[in-house]
């Protein structure tokens, strides 16, 4: 049976069609995803100290299961070879174990290369022995001088003290290229870069670690980070700069009793990198949740009001 339609009927059916083609055509496009997603993509570029490794290292891992597009590597070339290349826009961050000196600042001024500074932990520097020393538990600033300095006349463990044994002492330290070469010199020697050249050296703090392990008659010094990961081969040796020999320690090196040798750990940002939102994203990160990975590597963990701070400057 025919359908018969008036002009009520054909006035509903068009004001009903108006009404689905109008929710057709006005439907706000999709939002796009927030800055900070997993849609994130693009490639950081990190080197410089191998003290500042570890902490990088685990940042990245824990950034990359969150941000999988996103591509982010890191060498070791040391504190003084990282700015060497940091400058010369060669990367976007450097790990530091100490801060920038004056001719790094003039070599990015003269490139055209501006900085942000992040503090991201503390350390203390520690002096190794090989487990099999029975002879060492504690050495004072002034010994440690005698050993470093520049045309030391200690050859032998006795030359330190009399009772300990008349045999060679391996010495083993970081290279010229290292932060923490510079820390240590400046901190037991007095002068930074003044320093003995007769002794193993690396920048790289896992070869440390292996010298001093496989040497009975091994001292060395790196980061606390590489005693932490290797206890079982290696062994502290406590520091007397005066008031008593102190190890160290979360405590220790966090309230600045373990002297001369907490320092804290920093990150440089090129700030033109900055620009790029992978770079600002991981710079946030290492802030935020990277700061709760730093005692997991071995480091002690700055107070949050610090990492604020760095956020405040981030923006």
């Amino acid at each position: 049976m025919a359908i018969k339609m008036n002009r009520k009927n054909i006035a509903m059916i068009l004001i009903l069609a108006g009404v689905l083609l109008a929710g057709c055509v006005s439907k706000p496009p999709e939002a796009q995803p927030p800055a900070g997603t997993s849609q994130l993509s693009g490639t950081v570029k990190i080197d410089g100290s191998s003290t500042v490794f570890p902490i990088s290292e685990a940042v990245i891992e824990e950034f990359h299961k969150k941000y999988p597009d996103t591509r982010v590597t890191v060498g070791t070339s040391g504190t003084g070879g990282g700015f060497k290349k940091f400058c010369a826009d060669e990367t976007d961050i450097n790990d530091a174990s100490r801060q920038i000196e004056d001719p790094e600042k003039e070599l990015c001024t003269k490139n055209g290369i501006e900085w942000e500074e992040f503090r991201v932990a503390f350390d203390g520097l520690s002096v190794i022995v090989n487990p099999q020393n029975t002879w060492v538990d504690h050495l004072t600033v002034a010994e440690l001088k005698k050993i470093w300095e520049p045309g030391s006349a200690v050859k032998t463990w006795r030359d330190v003290r009399p009772e300990f044994p008349d045999e060679k002492m391996i010495l083993v330290g970081a290279d010229t290229d290292s932060g923490t070469f510079d820390y240590f010199t400046k901190a037991i020697v007095g002068t930074e870069k003044s320093s003995r050249s007769d002794y193993t050296a690396s920048a790289n703090d896992n070869v440390l670690v292996q010298a001093v392990a496989g040497e009975k008659y091994a001292l060395g010094y790196f980061g606390y980070a590489y005693y932490v990961e290797n206890k079982d081969r290696l062994k502290l040796v406590a520091i007397d700069a005066g008031k008593g020999a102190v190890l160290p320690s979360d405590r220790t090196i966090n309230d600045g009793t373990y002297e001369p040798l907490s320092r804290p750990l920093f990150i440089y940002v090129n700030k033109e990198s900055l620009k790029r939102p992978e770079v600002r994203e991981f710079v946030r990160y290492y802030l935020t949740d990277g700061k709760e990975l730093v005692h997991e590597v071995g480091y002690v963990k700055m107070p949050d009001s610090m990492y604020e701070e760095g956020l405040g400057r981030l923006g």
